[in-house]
């Protein structure tokens, strides 16, 4: 149940590589809320991890994002009343507020060396028990720490987590989930060189911009009692929480950018995806309509947005489903929309030809990047041609050139080419007097102007193609079967 407030929720990538996959099934399921809700949807830059950060990435992140369908009403490239959005440019404020915390004792400065750090946690490991900061530092003074050859001059701040009871929060999808204080890690809130960790920031940030639901990964899961600490910390009301499932492959295993090349949400609209097919895929992913529909539209899917409708369990993120669904959605393409997406990725050509020429391959397209090899002996002056194929399984070569050269005859003697439907009522005529079955001739004339055994309907790309050019090509396959040795 939602509570009776102004809606406002975020996504926060961070700007390291090129934007999973995850980025936008994430974004979609916040932007649904947002706008049933009548809300807000915000972007966040969280850039604070400074080793990896990448500024190409962030331009990234806002395309590939954009080019999903999904538009954010505040964000750094579009402002908003609740900026700066990039972390990097709020370092005071979580200096502030991890100062704050550490005059009201809930946070301590930790001056431990990283050396000091790694050879506890490697003692630990050889204990067979679960790192946490051993509090080395707690309750030092200055005069203290400086007496310990393992600590340095510069100090982080850690935040200093309950011994004892439990932490519990309601997830909107997975309903109420504890943890034990005693075994979460007093973590570091501010780092030594006055960058925020992740856990500062996120808190900080949700509560500055106002955000009242986060929605996100479940991978955040064992983070969030610190993020309830910190807000209880600091008196602050905990936004409400949902955590999504991740998402994975067939077999169960995890969507890695190194194993997986899709996980780029780039490679998506590369492939030839259609954003409104993979939206719909995404949502599919976590959700599920009232009425067990399987493509619907975004507006359809915010309409119906509900938690009680959110899987619980990580959902198999099946290509060949996706690759059948934008199928679909390309079919149901208007025409036009259709050859504007597809003509970037085309020869050279007059409009009104490419026009045919997309609409004879429309119902065989499952995405906008087959459409260059489906249709490309459209676009040659010549094909290559395996004689095997040429022959239909039962005849011979010689047969094959004497239907080739009837077909050729008869095709001289109509001129231009007729309609679709005169050309075919000519060719079962044809067949009939060469006393053979249409399919194997239709077949070997397919091969003949087409080089291959898969394409349009026979006719009507034929007329598609033209007269000159199928005579052509008809004489190129009589050439190529008779030089082939067999023809006897």
């Amino acid at each position: 149940m939602l509570r009776a407030m102004s809606v406002r929720v975020r996504i926060a990538p961070s700007p390291t590589g090129k934007p999973h996959i995850g980025t936008g099934y994430v974004a979609l399921f916040n932007l649904a809320l947002a706008r049933q809700q009548g809300g807000q949807f915000v972007l966040r830059v969280e850039d604070t991890d400074r080793t990896r950060y990448d500024p190409e990435s962030e331009r990234l992140i806002f395309d590939t994002v954009r080019w999903l369908g999904i538009e954010w009403d505040e964000g750094p490239d579009v402002g908003g009343p609740h900026g700066p959005y990039r972390q990097s440019e709020r370092l005071d404020i979580y200096r502030e507020h991890a100062e704050e915390l550490v005059r009201r004792g809930h946070a301590y400065r930790c001056w431990c060396t990283p050396e000091r750090l790694e050879r506890v946690r490697k003692e630990t490991m050889e204990r067979r028990e679960a790192y946490q900061y051993d509090q080395f530092c707690l309750g030092k003074s200055e005069t203290e720490r400086r007496r310990e050859p393992d600590c340095g001059d510069v100090a982080v701040i850690r935040m200093r987590m309950p011994d004892e009871g439990t932490t519990t929060f309601t997830d909107l999808i997975r309903g109420d989930i504890s943890f034990e204080n005693r075994l979460i890690d007093d973590q570091v809130l501010l780092k030594s060189d006055g960058f925020p960790t992740y856990h500062l920031a996120v808190v900080v940030d949700d509560r500055l911009m106002r955000i009242s639901h986060i929605v996100r990964g479940e991978e955040w899961i064992s983070s969030t009692p610190k993020h309830v600490v910190l807000n209880q910390m600091f008196g602050w009301e905990v936004p409400q929480l949902a955590h999504l499932s991740l998402l994975r492959n067939v077999d169960k295993s995890k969507i890695s950018k190194r194993k997986n090349p899709w996980a780029h949400l780039g490679w998506f609209r590369d492939e030839g995806f259609l954003p409104e097919a993979l939206s719909n895929f995404l949502a599919l992913m976590g959700f599920s309509m009232p009425d067990g529909r399987e493509q619907f539209s975004f507006d359809e899917l915010a309409a119906a947005f509900s938690f009680d409708r959110m899987s619980a369990t990580g959902p198999a993120f099946d290509l060949e489903k996706l690759t059948w669904l934008n199928g679909a959605y390309v079919r149901a393409m208007p025409m036009e929309k259709l050859v504007e997406q597809v003509r970037p990725l085309m020869p050279a050509s007059e409009d009104a030809y490419l026009r045919r020429v997309v609409a004879l391959e429309q119902e065989r397209v499952h995405k906008l990047s087959d459409l260059p090899t489906l249709a490309g002996f459209f676009f040659v002056d010549s094909l290559e041609y395996d004689v095997a194929t040429l022959v239909p399984k039962g005849a011979t070569v010689a047969q094959v050139i004497a239907w080739l050269e009837a077909a050729g005859d008869e095709l001289e003697a109509v001129g231009a080419l007729a309609t679709p439907s005169e050309l075919e009522e000519r060719f079962r005529a044809l067949a009939a007097r060469l006393d053979v079955k249409a399919g194997p001739l239709f077949g070997a004339v397919r091969v003949a102007i087409t080089g291959t055994t898969k394409a349009p309907p026979l006719f009507d790309t034929a007329v598609t193609l033209g007269y000159d050019r199928v005579m052509s090509r008809i004489e190129a396959a009589l050439t190529a079967l008779r030089s082939s040795g067999a023809a006897g």
